[in-house]
């Protein structure tokens, strides 16, 4: 019903009223046409809420964001170090310290796939997983990719030469500490170390 017929009507309405001597004024409000008038504003308010609400909570789309390397969130592509771009870098660290870079490229693949943007529990951040504390001593800043990489293989190197040479015991210092490798003679006895260094191990093959 529009509003021309929907007028007709209430005119109709305060007509009766008069004849029947409910109202004193043709014309004049009457307690039905304002009861009437009423609910039309609030219907009419009622759809513009709606409306508002409707465009207020229409949902968004976030980008996903994956910070844990071991739990990757669907649509992150999954890519090597070389797909990412990362293989000249890993090259020059490498042979500025006088390291094999298959050996950096394992341990960025197992620390954190090669995801700049991974940062562990106990704070380990980006591609080579440096503690702010580590990054620190190392001079680098572990925020940037190229030096985040320069600094772990400048560390892995420094492990290779304290225990010299030995690849098994620089990778669990890299994963556990030089102390605790040092007080075990070795490998320390922790499944994570374990796993770690014969993960690192079995792709530097």
């Amino acid at each position: 019903m529009d509003l021309s017929s929907l007028h007709a009507v209430v005119q109709r309405v305060a007509d009766i009223e008069y004849r029947l001597g409910m109202r004193r004024r043709p014309g004049g409000n009457t307690s039905f046409q304002s009861m009437l008038e009423e609910q039309m504003k609030s219907a009419d308010a009622r759809k513009t809420a709606n409306g508002n609400n409707a465009r207020q909570t229409a949902p968004t789309v976030n980008s996903a964001y994956r910070s844990n390397p071991s739990n990757p969130v669907a649509g992150v592509s999954q890519t090597t170090g070389l797909d990412a771009g990362y293989h000249d870098v890993i090259a020059a660290s490498a042979k500025k310290y006088n390291i094999d870079p298959a050996l950096v490229s394992a341990v960025a693949e197992v620390e954190s796939g090669f995801h700049q943007d991974a940062v562990s529990d106990a704070g380990a951040v980006g591609i080579m997983q440096l503690m702010p504390d580590t990054a620190a001593s190392l001079g680098i800043n572990p925020y940037d990719a190229n030096q985040n990489i320069d600094g772990g293989a400048k560390y892995l190197s420094q492990l290779l030469q304290t225990f010299g040479g030995d690849i098994r015991k620089a990778v669990a210092a890299y994963n556990a500490g030089p102390q605790a490798v040092r007080d075990h003679g070795g490998v320390p006895p922790y499944g994570e170390t374990e796993a770690y260094v014969d993960s690192v191990l079995d792709l530097y093959k």
